[in-house]
């Protein structure tokens, strides 16, 4: 047999009230949801900011207590007496002050000028060791040989010991054509080097060496030859 239903058994008309009644549960259940979590937040807020303004009052508070500063020692009171001077009194220096016009009096008189005198130190000029003319003996360096020659005195220790041979010496033509600063340079013993210096000493005046057309100090070297005859 085949099952009959009526009319009002069929749920299928009512689907889509069944499907309305179920949006608005939702939606409600929803919304009762929001509204308790937001006033838990608010309930949150208002107990935060109650909180900070506690703390803000107990701030204040501690700030404003002020320590009042201890109270000024009172100065402690000096005893002055005064003495009553006639005009005619002596007035004597009790407390020994010093008068500055007496002290500056005594130390004029202790005062003595001292001269002072400076030293005048001459700064000796440059000897030159190449310049642009060189210095000249009198008579060229042909008559140089001849003059030493001429001067020389043979020392006798070096005759005895058959000593022979150059000694060099070195000396300064000076601006006037002078001999200054004359040192041997080498030596070859037997009081040869000691002729030579006293020979060269002996000589004229030279002409000055020049640089930029101008007289200069000129180093120059000499050999003095020692022959035995």
């Amino acid at each position: 047999m085949e099952a009959k239903k009526t009319p009002k058994a069929d749920l299928e008309k009512r689907r889509g009230l069944f499907l309305e009644i179920g949006l608005v549960t939702i939606l409600a259940a929803a919304l009762v949801a929001f509204n308790v979590r937001s006033y838990e937040k608010e309930a949150k807020k208002v107990s935060t900011r109650t909180a900070d303004t506690e703390l803000e009052e107990e701030i204040l508070n501690t700030q404003e207590e002020k320590v009042e500063p201890p109270p000024p020692e009172e100065p402690e009171q000096v005893a002055t007496d005064l003495k009553v001077v006639e005009d005619d009194a002596v007035l004597t220096n009790e407390v020994g002050l010093v008068n500055a016009e007496d002290n500056a009096n005594k130390a004029q008189e202790e005062f003595h000028a001292v001269e002072i005198t400076e030293e005048v130190v001459e700064e000796e000029e440059q000897v030159f060791m190449v310049v642009e003319e060189d210095p000249e003996f009198p008579g060229g360096l042909e008559a140089i040989g001849p003059f030493i020659a001429k001067n020389i005195v043979y020392p006798q220790l070096a005759r005895e010991n058959n000593i022979t041979g150059k000694v060099y010496v070195s000396f300064v033509v000076e601006k006037d054509g002078s001999v200054s600063n004359v040192i041997v340079k080498r030596d070859i013993g037997g009081g040869c080097g000691q002729e030579a210096v006293r020979v060269v000493k002996s000589m004229p005046r030279w002409k000055p060496g020049k640089q930029r057309g101008k007289p200069v100090r000129t180093q120059y070297m000499l050999p003095v030859s020692f022959e035995l005859q």
